[in-house]
């Protein structure tokens, strides 16, 4: 996320938040256990006796999940399953995590009045974040976030204050951690105006920690 730009995460069907996967697992009525770090469903409600093996794990380090396709032979349609439960409350999560980020970064939540939710497209507001900086002549501007069915999320923004942007940027880094996904920036052309005001971001290696 940065000025003049709109970013998209993209979305990768073998990474999965913990926390959304335990929610998707309770409301399907799965059994999973928590060992050294790895998620293991063992009953995920399939056709075949799985003799003792797993349906699928979770990595909780690195968020990738792997199936078992030898013993379940339902699995892609057991997958099909979890993926519907999966988008419906990680789009969900992704609402709530986005607005905790931002906040944390001084940003406040504001709702897009004028938005009307879709089967495609369930959520929609702006994270307004204030400049510090006494010399900035635009102090307060907006982000706006769109939040579609599946949990994807797409991002617009115009003009950000130094600050503004670097705050936006650090909650973004951890979003990509927390929503297990990365994001793809696209950039805009920026007005003549703005190009001596803009600042390159600083880049400080220990910036992503989870909080």
């Amino acid at each position: 996320m940065s000025r003049f730009e709109s970013s998209r995460f993209t979305r990768n069907p073998l990474v999965i938040n913990p926390d959304v996967l335990k929610k998707a697992c309770d409301k399907l009525g799965w059994t999973y256990s928590v060992k050294d770090n790895i998620l293991t469903v063992t009953n995920a409600k399939q056709s075949s006796n799985l003799w003792g093996e797993y349906a699928l794990k979770l990595d909780m380090a690195t968020n990738k999940v792997t199936y078992n396709t030898y013993y379940m032979p339902d699995a892609k349609q057991k997958v099909e399953e979890l993926q519907k439960c999966f988008y419906e409350i990680n789009a969900i999560y992704a609402r709530e995590a986005l607005i905790q980020e931002f906040q944390k970064k001084d940003f406040t939540y504001r709702s897009d009045f004028r938005f009307k939710a879709s089967d495609k497209e369930i959520y929609q507001f702006y994270m307004e974040g204030t400049s510090t900086d006494v010399d900035e002549d635009e102090p307060i501007a907006k982000i706006k976030f769109t939040i579609f069915s599946d949990g994807t999320i797409v991002t617009n923004s115009d003009y950000l204050p130094n600050d503004v942007n670097e705050r936006a940027h650090a909650a973004m880094d951890v979003l990509e951690q927390l929503l297990g996904n990365k994001r793809i920036m696209t950039k805009k052309e920026v007005p003549a105006r703005y190009l001596s005001k803009m600042k390159p971001r600083r880049v400080n290696d220990n910036q992503i920690k989870h909080q």
